[in-house]
């Protein structure tokens, strides 16, 4: 961090600056270059090759899905922006991800570019804003958010609309003009907000907004083979870094060991992970979402792994597995894997088209209920438990078993519920199957003997033609497959 110090102050604004609740805070003690310095900076340098980059891969799956779009919107403008970098602390910020919609629609992972759609007779034509790639200022050495020696080298306009296959590309610093050029005329405009400010004050909110917003998540809910595939792929990657931490535990110690050894996997075969992984140990199992990461692995316990990687296609997997840190599950974490993993199987034989979405979720609740109510833990009946004006079981399993998945882990949550919580199930769609029971450790209502037990067992599902099919399913889910699993690679690991 030392270069950034020293680094020499802007001679001049980049031509498009975040705005200032997202631009890194400038270094009170950086110092004016001397004009020599600007004149020697800029002088001397090889030019790029004038040959256009091969197009982004999928370009044709991009360009059908803005024909779709442009159909269901004719005449209207519309304007996707990809979104900034967001500071972390001070003048170092996060990893950039762009915005889904705008992926989805143009394959673009640079931040701060917009697209918009203009209409014209028959469609709409393609423009693609982004950061133009050019050493005739200054700012190319002294800007450190987007100049090209602190940042890298960007594609530029021309070379954009060759790999994007756009109708048109410009410089991010025309993007103002043409907003307010726009915005003054009569035709109707949508933009998808919360990503650039200055799209977002460009024109007035409206509820069309989220009519765009809603347009967009219901074209990605069914997926395409080419997103099958992708998503396939980040699944199987996934699967190695399940076995990577398996590998490792007998030297990991920590839940945080355990995260960063998953995550290794992630940047080595993917962009990143598709979310904050959940490596919960012991009683930590039975907090839903525990990211925090900081517990130590202890010897009888289970390991709860939600874990998922975003693939560079930004296509994400999520999966998880309880796994017992002893290689074997005890007897009392054996009853409660075994019932979260009839749920599981019981909710998977109902996925099929025609059958209500929340159908397997409902199959899994009875039979989640049922097992509560033998092991003693429910003391009703559990036609009474599951009524819909009591659901007693929800103490133990707090979350229902699916959310759609693909560009985003919860994917499309903008669809209408009539096209997602309250549809029918069609080829195509992707979704999780994840029941679980968390005992919190303090719950009188719970026996002793379960107090502290968190199970969850996640696959990633596929509505076929005539059922479904499960992309996760080569990971090991049964009890005895999961203790076979464990044994087979630690005789193999070398740490063991």
């Amino acid at each position: 961090m030392n270069e950034r110090a020293r680094a020499v102050a802007p001679v001049s604004e980049p031509e498009a600056p975040p705005t200032p609740d997202e631009a890194p805070r400038p270094a009170s003690h950086d110092t004016a270059p001397p004009q020599a310095l600007v004149d020697f900076m800029l002088r001397h340098w090889e030019q790029p090759s004038p040959e256009p980059p091969p197009a982004v891969e999928h370009h044709e799956a991009f360009a059908r899905r803005r024909r779709v779009l442009s159909a269901l919107f004719p005449g209207e403008l519309l304007v996707i922006p990809t979104g900034h970098e967001k500071v972390r602390s001070n003048d170092t910020c996060y990893r950039f991800r762009p915005s889904s919609d705008f992926y989805y629609l143009c394959g673009n992972v640079e931040p701060d570019c917009v697209l918009a759609m203009v209409p014209r007779p028959g469609g709409h034509d393609a423009v693609l804003f982004v950061e133009p790639n050019t050493r005739s200022d200054a700012t190319f050495f002294t800007d450190r958010a987007k100049g090209e020696l602190w940042a890298g080298a960007r594609l530029g306009v021309e070379k954009s609309r060759h790999r994007y296959a756009m109708d048109d590309c410009r410089s991010l610093k025309e993007l103002p003009d043409f907003l307010k050029s726009l915005a003054g005329s009569v035709r109707p405009a949508r933009v998808t907000r919360g990503f650039d400010p200055l799209a977002d004050a460009a024109f007035s909110e409206s509820e069309r907004d989220k009519e765009l917003g809603t347009a967009l998540a219901e074209m990605r809910l069914v997926k395409e083979d080419i997103e099958i595939a992708l998503l396939q792929q980040a699944i199987d990657a996934t699967y190695r870094g399940f076995e990577d931490v398996i590998r490792a535990l007998p030297r990991s110690g920590t839940e945080r060991y355990v995260e960063g050894i998953f995550n290794l996997r992630a940047r080595v075969e993917g962009n990143d992970v598709g979310y904050n992984t959940i490596a919960a140990s012991g009683p930590h199992a039975t907090t839903l979402h525990w990211t925090r990461n900081d517990g130590e692995l202890r010897h009888g316990e289970l390991l709860l792994l939600d874990a998922g990687i975003e693939g560079n296609s930004l296509y994400t997997a999520d999966v998880t597995r309880t796994l017992p840190l002893s290689g074997r599950f005890s007897a009392e974490q054996r009853l409660i894997y075994e019932l979260v993993h009839k749920a599981q199987r019981a909710a998977m034989d109902m996925i099929r088209p025609g059958i209500e979405y929340l159908a397997p979720n409902r199959e899994a609740m009875r039979v989640l209920t049922e097992g509560l109510c033998e092991l003693g833990i429910l003391k009703v009946k559990p036609e009474f438990a599951l009524q819909e004006d009591q659901q007693l079981y929800r103490r133990y399993t707090l979350h229902n078993i699916s959310h759609m998945l693909g560009l985003d882990v919860h994917d499309c949550p903008a669809a209408k519920p009539e096209n997602y919580k309250l549809c029918t199930l069609k080829p195509g769609l992707v979704f999780s199957n994840e029941p679980g029971l968390y005992f919190q450790k303090d719950d009188l209502t719970v026996p002793e003997r379960f107090r502290g037990i968190g199970v969850r067992i996640e696959d990633d599902v596929m509505v076929t033609a005539d059922g479904c099919r499960n992309l996760s399913g080569a990971i090991p889910t049964t009890a005895d497959d999961v203790e076979a699993w464990l044994a087979r690679l630690w005789n193999e690991s070398p740490a063991r």
